[in-house]
């Protein structure tokens, strides 16, 4: 069996990276932080989450990410579940972060995006049943 275990992100502001992760996951905490040498960068790293999954934070990114709007390379979102979005989005509201989007309503399922700090796009899904073919109806 596979499971998710991490995305390693490089981040522009590891402060303002990790404000916005809290606001959505207060559950999850700091597994473990240090500083390093990559390739000719000191640069400092975070991990984030639980014990079996998180986010791997890594500082001093530069440069842009990718404009969202287009179809160049790269990542496009990544998504994570909820069990109560609109407590999600007023976590959000509450250190000035605002819903990106809001995606097609189905009878089963809820999802905003939201752009981080460093402009990757997160989207937040709550669903209504734990049935397949109700959760994944397209």
């Amino acid at each position: 069996m596979i499971t998710f275990e991490h995305i390693n992100l490089v981040v522009k502001d590891m402060n303002k990276t990790l404000a916005f992760y809290q606001a959505a996951m207060p559950n999850w905490f700091i597994r473990g932080q240090g500083k390093q040498n990559w390739y000719g960068t000191e640069r400092k790293w975070l991990h984030f989450g639980n014990d079996f999954q998180y986010l791997a934070f890594n500082d001093n990114g530069l440069g842009e990410n990718r404009e969202l709007k287009t179809n160049n390379l790269g990542l496009a979102h990544f998504a994570f579940t909820t069990a109560n979005l609109a407590l999600l989005i007023k976590r959000f509201a509450a250190i000035g972060v605002e819903v990106d989007k809001v995606g097609e309503p189905t009878p089963y399922r809820k999802n905003a995006y939201f752009i981080d700090p460093n402009g990757y796009e997160v989207e937040f899904v709550e669903y209504s049943s734990d049935l397949a073919e109700q959760r994944n109806n397209y």
